[in-house]
């Protein structure tokens, strides 16, 4: 689908962490380590967040205008804590939406190897290998050399990140790291595209609601839309943000589609939802 990739050095954690600096030079603070709790609401308006450090301690953080990253389940459920009242409470449809979003979780392990044994040489110009093979639990490859030859320390070697698509508490959820690393290691060699003596090092990486799901509730989910853009100064953006399978191009586009939004003084949120409509671009089951 996709020919080229810009991608930074070390890898797109560099562009964040550019992003970060450059707040701080022109003055903003970042804050994190911050569990958010609530979202305090008069009318049709959000006036503060509410929320706990990693000490425990209590933390408000009130805004002219708001941006949601967090899952839209969590999103309502923060409302829910802080709107208690007859004439401000989350309708009982919105809230049933809400709770029905389901999520496809997902963990990476990352296996350090000396060799491939496949491709030419030992050499395989994908980024991303899609593994069929009805006998492993893998569902994709990742081979990190090839997004920049700088993710590697010894460039003799090969950095692998094997994919599992799961569900939080299942049993892959659920198994010991050590466990993990010794399925992936299994699993690649099972299928012929490493041997199991050449593994050097791995790592595992688990993240939560990773994937929206277009089932569920999802099918009334642009009534519980509506509702989240009724407040005029809080705006969705993001893959979880906005519970759509945007991609990371798609999600950075439709945060500045929001500020672009604020800055012509629009409360309307439509432009943002039509970031990425051409679903054929989705990566789909057949």
């Amino acid at each position: 689908m996709i020919e080229q990739f810009l991608c930074p050095k070390y890898g797109p954690g560099q562009m964040w962490e550019t992003v970060a600096r450059k707040i701080r030079e022109k003055g903003g603070v970042i804050h994190c380590g911050i569990d958010v709790l609530g979202l305090r609401v008069e009318q049709n308006r959000i006036v503060a967040v509410t929320g706990v450090d990693g000490t425990g301690a209590p933390r408000e953080f009130t805004g002219d205008y708001f941006f949601s990253t967090m899952p839209v389940k969590e999103l309502v459920r923060a409302m829910e804590l802080e709107m208690d009242t007859a004439d401000a409470k989350v309708p009982d449809a919105v809230r049933e939406i809400s709770d029905g979003l389901v999520y496809r979780d997902f963990i990476t392990v990352g296996l350090l190897v000396k060799r491939l044994k496949v491709g030419v040489d030992g050499h395989v110009d994908d980024n991303w290998i899609y593994i069929q093979e009805p006998d492993v639990r893998a569902g994709r490859l990742q081979i990190f050399n090839n997004w920049s030859p700088y993710m590697v320390a010894d460039s003799r070697n090969i950095w692998l990140g094997v994919e599992y698509f799961c569900n939080e508490g299942d049993d892959l959820w659920n198994k010991p790291d050590a466990e993990m690393k010794k399925l992936a290691g299994e699993e690649l060699h099972s299928i012929g595209i490493i041997d199991r003596q050449d593994v050097l090092d791995a790592t595992v990486i688990r993240m939560p609601k990773t994937y929206p799901a277009y089932f569920g509730t999802y099918s009334r989910f642009p009534e519980l839309r509506r509702y989240l853009d009724g407040f005029e100064n809080l705006f969705l953006v993001g893959r979880n943000g906005m519970h759509k399978y945007n991609n990371q191009d798609h999600s950075m586009l439709t945060a500045m589609v929001a500020v672009d939004q604020i800055a012509r003084g629009s409360v309307d949120k439509g432009a943002i939802w039509d970031v990425n409509t051409e679903m054929e671009y989705h990566e789909a089951k057949s």
